[in-house]
């Protein structure tokens, strides 16, 4: 997926003002390109886990839908661990054909990392970042 940077970087600003919870989100796309990012609250409130309530993530997706896009990604944040699925991720990992984009911001510098989960199987996913 290709994403722009001021799409990513609102990635890591909802990261960074979720912290301590987790955040998260999906991501709207064309053709493999972010068009835009759809913030979440994290039911959950957790540092640990996300929840997106289902009426808010019906909102999300018929609003992807409408727009005539895709969904490209669902993204949450790691606050206390590496950017890569956890068991929690994978067993809850409902959609094949999107992408999983985990924005680690336990350290100073963001680490943002695409993953691609299919039947529980988990593969590392390009996340291109341009402009």
């Amino acid at each position: 997926m290709r994403i722009a940077r001021r799409l990513f970087d609102e990635l890591i600003a909802h990261a960074r003002a979720d912290a301590p919870n987790e955040c998260c989100g999906m991501i709207a796309s064309r053709d493999g390109e972010a068009v835009a990012v759809h913030r979440a609250t994290n039911a959950a409130a957790s540092p640990l886990r996300y929840v997106i309530d289902g009426k808010e993530q019906y909102e999300i997706q018929t609003a992807i839908e409408d727009a005539g896009l895709d969904l490209g990604a669902i993204y949450h944040s790691h606050t206390r661990s590496a950017p890569e699925p956890s068991e929690t991720d994978i067993n809850l990992a409902f959609y094949p054909d999107a992408l999983y984009v985990i924005v680690g911001v336990n350290d100073e510098v963001p680490d943002v990392r695409a993953w691609r989960i299919v039947d529980g199987q988990v593969s590392p996913a390009d996340l291109e970042v341009v402009g």
